[in-house]
């Protein structure tokens, strides 16, 4: 898939803003889609599937993170949150909901391009695991990697891209340990630039989705003063 096949969804309501971000990203060849409110976000989701989303959270009809909310119980395009909170409480709160990345107002063009093409490249550029289907312990978790698609005791499991990720770098090396480091790098790429508490938000939404009991993991396991490792069998 090329850069000018991808399809980047702007939801701002600052107009002129959305104008440059658009015209930065037309100049790397994509297609660019731009929303000023929320309810109009929501519908060009569904009308136009863009690959990914730059969603302001501050929107005047619904806030950001309620579309983002929205868009996660039936989507895992990335989304790129726009935000002028710098605390780092905040930031993770964002991510918590199923934000893929955030870039901090005001933010310079050339910067969330950057950001653009890091989560575009890690979201469907990067090689698929060796076997398409893998299933552990008696099919109660099953992991689609063609169609990045994940099942619980049958039901389909709607993970965000970077639990997707994160799951599938454990499951590829299931005897090793991961410190949250190395976790960013196979998982987030190493351009992303987080705080490592990133990784345990996600670790904690990727449990609630997929093990039984959270509070005790049979495959996202704790392994205290390193990291995580993959349990399954």
């Amino acid at each position: 898939m090329s850069g000018n096949q991808k399809r980047i969804l702007v939801v701002d309501d600052e107009a002129k803003l959305v104008e440059v971000v658009k015209s930065y990203l037309e100049h790397e060849g994509y297609e660019v889609l731009e929303a000023y409110n929320g309810k109009d976000a929501l519908e060009l989701v569904e009308k136009s599937s863009p690959h990914l989303i730059i969603l302001d959270l501050m929107l005047p009809d619904i806030k950001g993170e309620e579309v983002c909310r929205i868009l996660r119980e039936k989507s895992r395009i990335p989304v790129i949150m726009l935000t002028a909170k710098v605390d780092e409480e905040d930031i993770l709160k964002g991510l918590d909901i199923g934000g893929d990345d955030y870039v901090t107002k005001p933010f310079s063009p050339k910067q969330l391009v950057a950001r653009v093409k890091a989560v575009l490249r890690r979201t469907y550029d990067e090689q698929e695991n060796l076997s398409n289907i893998l299933s552990f312990n008696n099919e109660d978790l099953v992991i689609d990697n063609l169609s990045y698609n994940v099942k619980k005791s049958g039901r389909n499991v709607g993970l965000t891209p970077n639990e997707f990720k994160i799951l599938s770098a454990l499951v590829s090396y299931p005897k090793k340990t991961f410190t949250r480091d190395e976790l960013i790098t196979l998982a987030l790429g190493d351009d992303f630039e987080g705080f490592d508490r990133t990784i345990d938000t996600h670790i904690k939404n990727l449990r609630q989705k997929i093990e039984t009991d959270p509070k005790s993991p049979q495959y996202v396991i704790t392994v205290h003063g390193v990291g995580y490792r993959f349990g399954g069998e």
